[in-house]
């Protein structure tokens, strides 16, 4: 049996070198076999630092996708190649957009960071702007129809990678775990108790994430898909279907706390309601 410690929007960069050690004797003490991570480590220019830290510090296999804020103050490619080098030269870090499908016990796992695509609510009445249009190089001094065409395809292109995960993945094992950092549903949007309104719902969404994830799960209805997410720093639970969950992690800056904490089986008889996993709230 498998023990795996989920984590989400942990921003290491809010926090001094006592806070991060702090953080790190939380995670050490609970022994786990792999960890999890669903976006927002830090900043583009100590992501990767923060990274190689917890590679250090931790005797486990992390696993983990990327957030917006870890590519504040650089541009996306740049941020990408880093971590794609620092993950293809270490033994235990795992960068899922570019893994594929792994197993722990008999539960896959795959995921990719996603991206807020703009669709849900209403982008162009919206008077949210986020750091990233400004933070990120990517949007820096883009029109809101060139913000949003962008969104569109950041989007659409993870989809498109994360179905083939999902594909394969189910290939293998009628129960999968998919990590994202923005949440596929409207409702699995949540913030401060309640689902995201028009103007937040855009920049807090990914509409074809979930489209793709719903036209997978249909095809399949004997098998189950739990999907971690982060994002909005608050938490909520959303099962879409009856083969299709959505949990969405809670996160304060410069308090980093553990999500939860999964068991996963060998069981050979795959369990309703998501991966094979026992579950206990932290």
């Amino acid at each position: 049996m498998a023990k795996i410690v989920w984590v989400t929007d942990i921003h290491l960069n809010f926090l001094d070198d006592s806070g991060i050690g702090d953080f790190i004797r939380k995670l050490q003490r609970e022994k786990a076999d792999a960890l999890f991570i669903t976006g927002d480590i830090a900043e583009a220019p100590t992501v990767c630092s923060y990274l190689k830290r917890l590679e250090q510090s931790l005797d486990t296999e992390i696993y983990f996708v990327l957030g917006n804020h870890d590519f504040y103050n650089g541009f996306m490619d740049k941020v990408l190649d880093g971590v794609v080098n620092l993950s293809g030269n270490s033994s235990s870090l795992n960068f899922l957009d570019i893994s594929p499908p792994v197993k722990i016990g008999n539960t896959g796992l795959v995921g990719h960071g996603g991206w807020a695509d703009g669709r849900f609510g209403d982008f162009f009445g919206s008077q949210v702007w986020l750091n990233d249009y400004e933070l990120i190089g990517d949007f820096r001094r883009l029109t809101k129809d060139e913000i949003f065409d962008k969104l569109n395809g950041f989007g659409d292109a993870a989809a498109l990678v994360l179905r083939e995960k999902l594909e394969n993945a189910f290939l293998e094992c009628d129960n999968v775990l998919c990590l994202t950092h923005v949440p596929p549903f409207r409702e699995s949007c949540w913030h401060r108790g309640e689902i995201s309104n028009d103007d937040y719902l855009p920049h807090f969404s990914c509409k074809v994430m979930g489209e793709m994830m719903m036209e997978v799960m249909e095809s399949r209805p004997e098998s189950n898909l739990t999907v971690l997410c982060g994002h909005t720093h608050s938490p909520g639970r959303a099962q879409i279907r009856d083969n299709l969950l959505v949990i969405a992690g809670g996160a304060e800056y410069g308090r980093p706390e553990i999500q939860d904490v999964f068991y996963c089986t060998n069981a050979e008889k795959a369990q309703p309601r998501g991966a094979e996993m026992n579950r206990h709230r932290q």
